[in-house]
């Protein structure tokens, strides 16, 4: 019973880390589909949001599966809790960066209005931030899923740029108010990412140390 349970968690760590992956590849594309206002990659992203779900849908079930069947305890049992929670994350991320594609087709419907804030290094901190979490549960590295809380106040502070500024162009522009809202989302959308990324760099610490990190109490 030990080797099969040791099997099944095995491979339930490969499709976490599958998933991760898709995952991660999706808000890469998210991210050129901003920078180059392509509508094309945009549809891709929408278009195969389903293979998230269906795989998010599976690793939860084999997590359910596990415990079911093995009753696991300990670290083993903190291991299956982080990546029902991880798994949740992940296809969350993945909504994200959806809905950026779909911001990205609406603006890529008209012609390309001037709005000084830097989406590419807001959306570059976000990515970062993604790739640190999965890298710090792939080699359990505690000290990787830290620094990654320690980013998201950074995120937060380009949201919180990008608020004021459509407040300020919307008064001079009120005829294209539906453009910069947007622009807004997409912003907003990024920092969820973000949000999620801190998310499951918690549950690394969680399953390593034990010890519940929520809500900047590190």
């Amino acid at each position: 019973m030990t080797k099969h349970f040791h099997r099944e968690l095995e491979k339930l760590k490969k499709r976490i880390l599958t998933l991760g992956a898709m995952v991660e590849e999706r808000v890469f594309m998210a991210i050129k589909a901003i920078e180059n206002n392509d509508s094309g990659l945009a549809d891709k992203i929408i278009k195969s949001d389903y293979e998230i779900d269906e795989m998010e849908v599976d690793v939860e079930e084999e997590c359910l599966k596990i415990l079911a069947l093995y009753q696991p305890v300990a670290v083993d049992l903190r291991f299956i809790t982080a990546v029902i929670k991880i798994n949740n994350d992940l296809e969350r991320i993945a909504d994200e960066a959806v809905n950026i594609a779909r911001g990205v087709k609406y603006i890529a419907k008209g012609e390309k209005l001037h709005f000084d804030f830097d989406f590419y290094l807001m959306a570059n901190k976000t990515e970062a931030m993604l790739k640190k979490s999965l890298d710090a549960l792939v080699n359990l590295d505690v000290d990787l899923a830290f620094k990654v809380c320690l980013l998201d106040d950074e995120v937060d502070q380009f949201n919180g740029e990008a608020h004021r500024k459509v407040k300020d162009v919307i008064k001079d522009n009120p005829e294209h108010v539906e453009y910069f809202i947007n622009l807004l989302l997409i912003s907003r959308h990024l920092e969820r990412i973000a949000d999620h990324a801190t998310n499951i760099a918690e549950e690394v610490i969680y399953l390593i140390e034990g010890e519940i990190v929520r809500h900047g109490d590190f």
